[in-house]
């Protein structure tokens, strides 16, 4: 199991919009954009880590402001195709606050991580007591109103807290919400913001408010 002392104090940061990386899950990327060929280069000669963190719009789309905290993940995978291109992919670590950036002489950004506060994050994830079926029937009238599809069987089979932070990951959720889903405390304050926001859009559907 990773300790704090395992993780870099300086983070190599990848701004995404709308995307997320809690602890114990897997997040793949695609990554094309030359400054981040150059990080990933760096990291895979380094400890590693990357640092996934929001990016907000703003008057700078070069340097966009970034979320107060983001994920660390560990570089589990990585391949370059034929075009240049390095399909990778990231096992999370820990939440980490962004305390402030770091000029490294690099073309990407560096942030000073804060990790304390997400001791919890290196531990298993504890099982919610919440009921299963209110959950999936929140999300199958969500997603039916949205016309998504799902794989309903796997939903279901899946382990409750697994299932609740992919769930904040790869759903369609706003990145607003997707933020607040990254900086809850735990799994049960996770799932009850999530039941919370999967309420509130079925509610706005009915009444012909949802956006």
């Amino acid at each position: 199991m990773t300790d704090f002392e395992d993780l870099p104090e300086h983070l190599p940061l990848f701004p995404l919009g709308g995307a997320i990386l809690l602890p114990g899950e897997i997040l793949p990327l695609n990554v094309f954009e030359p400054r981040y060929l150059n990080m990933l280069d760096d990291v895979r000669h380094g400890d590693g880590h990357v640092g996934i963190i929001q990016c907000r719009s703003g008057r700078n789309p070069e340097k966009p402001e970034l979320a107060p905290i983001g994920g660390a993940g560990r570089l589990k995978q990585w391949q370059e195709t034929d075009d240049g291109r390095y399909l990778i992919t990231l096992v999370g670590v820990s939440r980490f606050r962004l305390c402030q950036e770091i000029e490294v002489g690099k073309p990407y950004r560096v942030g000073e991580a804060d990790y304390n506060g997400f001791a919890g994050d290196l531990l298993p994830r504890q099982v919610p007591d919440a009921d299963r079926d209110r959950l999936l029937g929140l999300l199958q009238a969500w997603f039916e109103a949205e016309q998504l599809a799902a794989d309903w069987r796997t939903l279901r089979d899946a382990p409750l807290p697994v299932l609740v932070d992919q769930l904040a990951m790869s759903a369609p959720f706003a990145s607003a919400d997707r933020q607040a889903l990254l900086e809850a405390q735990d799994t049960t304050a996770r799932l009850d913001l999530m039941q919370d926001l999967l309420a509130a859009r079925i509610a706005g559907n009915a009444g012909g408010s949802m956006q």
